[in-house]
């Protein structure tokens, strides 16, 4: 199959597109061990290979070719718009950019960001401070910055999903968690009985919103 259509092949745009959100996030997550490289590096390359597939080369479309002709004979594959796999497996109609699942995409990016960049800014003050972060989002759950990036790349994966993506999601859930487990190992050893108390009441990655936990 030939997929030299408007759409694709716009390399540029894949490259402007992966610096701006991989930039974005290390702007607010700032990797410093190689711990952290590694899960900022697992990170970026998911972006990377969502944008090869949203602006460069349709790799799931193309994998999945026979089969989306065999169940949708009036396809049109070379088109942009059946890149947008959940509409088009869903049997929506009209542009996909205005379905439901798009726009819950958007919302599910915003507040991911958001969610990063307000954990940082608490983060940054206790790290100054020499203290335990335990204000702003840090009161709600424990790991605010890795609950934003699995956020981020649910929207990304409501909005365009590809094979490799869907394949990385639950390796990447799966390093954030042993990530949290290693950085809670690393803070009980420095803050002893106060990170104690902090755990036994703050939830690790889901928040509870029966009662306001205490920062103090």
């Amino acid at each position: 199959m030939n997929y030299e259509a408007p759409g694709y092949g716009l390399w540029t745009l894949v490259a402007i597109n992966s610096a701006i959100f991989i930039m974005f996030a290390f702007s607010f997550f700032r990797p410093r061990t190689g711990r952290d490289w590694r899960s900022f590096g697992a990170f970026s390359a998911f972006i990377v290979a969502l944008f090869v597939e949203m602006y460069g080369f349709p790799l799931s479309i193309y994998l999945m070719s026979g089969w989306l002709q065999a169940k949708y004979p009036s396809l049109d594959l070379l088109s942009h718009n059946t890149g947008h796999l959940w509409s088009t497996l869903l049997g929506e109609e009209g542009d996909p950019h205005f379905g439901a699942l798009h726009i819950a995409s958007y919302v599910f990016l915003v507040l991911g960001f958001f969610l990063l960049a307000s954990a940082w800014n608490v983060l940054y003050r206790a790290q100054r401070r020499n203290e335990l972060a335990k204000s702003g989002p840090y009161a709600r759950i424990r790991h605010p910055q890795y609950v934003a990036f699995v956020l981020i790349l649910v929207g990304f994966l409501l909005q365009w999903p590809t094979l490799l993506t869907l394949l990385m999601f639950p390796v990447l859930l799966f390093m954030y968690a042993r990530l949290a487990i290693t950085e809670e190992a690393e803070m009980r050893k420095r803050f002893g009985a106060e990170f104690d108390a902090y755990a036994a009441r703050t939830p690790r990655f889901l928040p509870s919103f029966r009662k306001a936990p205490s920062a103090a």
